[in-house]
């Protein structure tokens, strides 16, 4: 995202000369809240960051905060899932699927919580799946359960915090292996 602003003229600092210049001024009472959907490998990079900063000598009369990221409990999971809900499309019939594309990640324990997620998600709605680009579960493992639910329609949504290039292209692009392209060919 830094990447991104930057080069639209936007600089911001990484997190940790933030932090540096927020401790610099006097702060002694901090809170971190990251941008991340999981706790994985950039969130807990950004832990190990903060917390740096809180073993730091003179550090005894500071309080440094990190906030979890979105999927981090079951009650913010089922929050995450009624704001999603309440942002379907109006023309959505019950038997018409949402099938939501997350980023994914290679750190297996919070890569995790897309399935737990997905599980929720179920509960509250049968035709509301969750999907990796990059981890579990893929679009491989929700195209058969959309066949045999009988799904003919399906809103592809995006669940990432910039709907950049894996929204765009991996998602809804015209390329035969964007995932628009593999459910128009399935039906």
């Amino acid at each position: 995202v830094r990447k991104k602003l930057s080069e639209q003229g936007v600089k911001l600092d990484p997190p940790t000369v933030a932090l540096a210049k927020i401790l610099e001024d006097g702060f002694n009472r901090v809170v971190v809240a990251s941008f991340h959907t999981i706790p994985g490998e950039e969130f807990h990079d950004l832990y190990k960051d903060v917390d740096a900063f809180r073993n730091m000598s003179g550090s005894h009369h500071r309080r440094i905060l990190v906030a979890r990221p979105l999927l981090s409990s079951r009650k913010h999971m089922e929050a995450a899932i009624d704001a999603i809900l309440a942002q379907t499309p109006k023309s959505r019939k019950p038997s018409d699927a949402i099938l939501l594309m997350g980023h994914g990640s290679e750190h297996q324990p919070a890569d995790a919580l897309y399935a737990a997620l997905n599980f929720y998600a179920q509960g509250k709605d049968p035709n509301l799946y969750i999907a990796t680009v990059e981890g579990q579960p893929t679009l491989e493992d929700v195209v058969p359960k959309l066949k045999k639910n009988g799904v003919k329609k399906v809103f592809l949504m995006p669940f990432m915090a910039v709907a950049g290039d894996h929204a765009q292209i991996d998602m809804c692009g015209d390329e035969k292996d964007s995932w628009k392209s593999i459910l128009t060919k399935d039906g």
